[in-house]
């Protein structure tokens, strides 16, 4: 959990040089939020708890009150004196969308497995992001390689379905801290970059990326997305693949929080038990939903308008 200022700019500048911010933004951010809020507004029936750190800080209490007038339920959530909210300045081109990321790790990387009471969860799927951006999950683990492997097989003991989600680090250690998690996670929602530094597979051999996660421990589901396409694999082999959205021009406000919109779609399909290409279809609806909005979850849509999308622009291809 996080607060994303979002800055909007004209053009990346060459080193050295200046461009002028044209706005400034303030919003909620994070697998946290921005999954939790998708879900909630998706469908309000849904039950949505939020789980983490936050500092005892202005940007802490910023965090709360959006969640809570969203609907999420905030019960789970600790707040730490002398270490700030985490934050992330969120650099936006606004011709393209395209976005850089400059993030302070904060209250959030102080969480440990611990600080999570698995008796209190009470849900039906744990969502946990992100892998490689929670130091104290991160840190290492004698017996699971990892504190997160440690937790997620701790809830996954306790009759609680996983997923993981993870942020896109180009570094020596992803595949350390990644992996492990992977041997207790039911569901693995990721892009192909993410999903090829996993498990060495290039990253446009979608099929093969799929394999690998399964071979690496997933349980059940793994769910790959690229621009292009969204692609599912289930642990018996099915495989589905599904063109995105054919996005009219000027449609895309920005793109920060659109990998945690289509993972809050392909949840939501997995609560409800939806197959696996109805998820593929809601997950590319909630993400070009998200494409529509500068900030993290300012697209997000009810479950009837975000599937409206569809019949409005069709896919690519068709």
């Amino acid at each position: 959990m996080l607060v994303d200022n979002v800055k909007m700019i004209s053009r990346w500048p060459d080193k050295g040089m200046l461009v002028q911010i044209s706005s400034v933004k303030r919003a909620v951010g994070g697998a946290v939020c921005n999954s939790g809020i998708d879900l909630k507004v998706l469908d309000p029936s849904v039950t949505v708890k939020a789980l983490g750190k936050l500092g005892d800080d202005d940007a802490g209490d910023f965090v709360v009150s959006t969640l809570e007038s969203r609907g999420l339920d905030c019960s789970l959530v600790s707040r730490v004196a002398g270490v700030p909210t985490s934050f992330t300045d969120v650099m936006t081109v606004e011709t393209t969308g395209e976005r850089t990321f400059f993030n302070i790790h904060g209250a959030d990387s102080t969480l440990v497995p611990d600080d999570v009471d698995v008796a209190k969860l009470d849900c039906g799927i744990f969502h946990f992001g992100y892998l490689l951006l929670l130091d104290g999950m991160d840190a290492p683990d004698e017996e699971y390689g990892t504190r997160a492997a440690r937790l997620l097989a701790k809830v996954r003991a306790a009759g609680i379905r996983t997923s993981i989600d993870i942020v896109s680090e180009q570094s020596e250690r992803f595949a350390r801290i990644v992996r492990p998690a992977l041997r207790h996670c039911d569901y693995v929602v990721i892009n192909e970059v993410e999903g090829s530094m996993a498990t060495g597979v290039p990253a446009d051999d979608m099929r093969g990326i799929c394999e690998g996660l399964f071979e690496l421990g997933v349980g059940e589901r793994v769910v790959v997305h690229r621009p292009e396409c969204g692609v599912s694999m289930d642990r018996d082999g099915t495989f589905v693949e599904v063109p995105s959205l054919e996005l009219p021009s000027g449609w895309i406000k920005g793109s920060v929080g659109a990998g945690d919109a289509f993972c809050a779609g392909i949840l939501y399909s997995l609560l409800k038990g939806t197959d696996p290409e109805y998820a593929l279809r809601l997950a590319s609806c909630t993400a070009a939903m998200n494409l529509a909005s500068p900030d993290s979850t300012g697209g997000a849509k009810s479950l009837a308008e975000t599937m409206e999308l569809e019949n409005r622009f069709g896919r690519r291809g068709k």
